[in-house]
């Protein structure tokens, strides 16, 4: 006993303390986190994608015969680079066809319900109006991206149904014959068709907490006798509804409402790209999720087409968003008696040149562009 108690550490060595390795620890805690974080945000963005995919109504005939159709820009710019090139041909209906070229957009808003859209992105005749269009231009460097107002009521030819206002062409032949009729007036190829109903309008507006917007001036609405102060207002989807509707309280009518119209999407934009909103899983998904059973679009804008676009437009802010509306030649009255928005030949040709040539920024400088019209 004496000898096994007088030497335990030859027969049970003390354990040794075991070595701390910290940073093992941290670098094994990162790489977890390296591997599940990616994958919860790819899960995340292929939800918003299946949503964008599913949720939205796809326009199988959005564009019209392409033996009518101007053909598509030619690629330029520090974005073109080779299967990206348009130039050499025509370009099935609806594709992007890569970076490196200009895009244009055309972008309706509309009161339908039920069967009138239906039967507009089926191409058929309806009773249906565009209460907004804007023509979206986006030059080949992506560095800004220009929104161009048309006036409902200017004067245009219609193809095969001679001279009309120009948001009377949904209703004469869906959006195949507003697509002729936009191209037709600038010579530009409309490349992506996006027609969004006012409900989906309204459901956005909310989903983001409400957008605020400064008022010029204070009015009155005709329809719900709403007052509307001067300065910044928050709206919601309803009241946004009704700014951007109204025509009747103003002087110069529907003038004014574009510019109501254009000050509104810019504040739209500007809260979407917020990191309040871009920061917040919950209220992107709500921003889509409102919005996108409301939506039609030609069946080329996918999710992945979008996806590829926002990569390509990251660096733009609401600062680098230029809207005005297509200069005009005043008012006047039709033969048989409506009340119209005159065209503008020159300035039509001057702008349509532009985009073509892509100096749409010397355009709107030379013009006064910049703040609008």
């Amino acid at each position: 006993m004496g000898i096994l108690s007088a030497l335990p550490s030859e027969r049970y060595p003390p354990k040794r303390a075991r070595r701390r390795r910290p940073f093992r620890s941290l670098m094994l805690m990162l790489l977890a986190l390296g591997l599940i974080i990616p994958a919860l945000a790819g899960a995340y963005l292929l939800n918003l994608g299946r949503i964008i995919d599913s949720e939205t109504t796809k326009i199988a005939n959005a564009f019209p015969d392409e033996a009518t159709r101007p053909q598509p820009a030619a690629a330029t710019g520090p974005l073109g680079r080779g299967a990206g090139s348009a130039g050499a041909g025509p370009v099935a209906a609806g594709s992007t066809a890569g970076a490196g070229r200009s895009l244009n957009f055309l972008v309706m808003g509309s009161d339908s319900r039920g069967a009138t859209t239906e039967e507009a992105t089926a191409g058929t005749g309806s009773n249906q109006r565009a209460d907004t269009l804007m023509l979206v231009h986006l030059p080949a460097d992506r560095s800004k991206i220009y929104s161009i107002s048309l006036m409902r009521d200017l004067w245009v030819g219609i193809p095969e149904h001679g001279k009309a206002k120009i948001n009377a062409a949904l209703a004469f032949g869906g959006i195949p014959l507003m697509v002729q009729s936009v191209e037709s007036i600038f010579g530009q190829r409309i490349d992506h068709v996006a027609m969004i109903d006012f409900e989906g309008f309204v459901g956005m507006t909310d989903a983001l907490g409400g957008v605020q917007v400064n008022i010029p001036a204070p009015f009155v609405s005709a329809h719900k006798q709403t007052a509307f102060s001067a300065g910044p207002n928050t709206l919601d989807g309803e009241h946004a509804l009704e700014f951007v509707r109204e025509r009747y309280a103003f002087a110069d009518g529907d003038y004014q409402r574009v510019r109501n119209q254009q000050a509104f999407v810019r504040a739209l934009l500007a809260k979407n790209l917020s990191a309040e909103t871009l920061l917040n899983p919950v209220k992107v998904h709500g921003v889509i999720s409102s919005m996108a059973p409301f939506i039609s679009v030609d069946s080329g804008l996918d999710s992945v087409t979008l996806a590829a676009l926002a990569l390509e437009l990251k660096d733009v802010r609401p600062k680098d968003m230029v809207m005005f509306t297509l200069p005009t030649g005043g008012t006047g009255t039709s033969a048989d008696g409506q009340s119209i928005v005159l065209p503008d030949p020159a300035a039509i040709g001057a702008l349509s040149a532009a985009m073509a040539n892509g100096t749409m920024a010397d355009y709107v400088a030379a013009n006064g562009l910049a703040g609008g019209n």
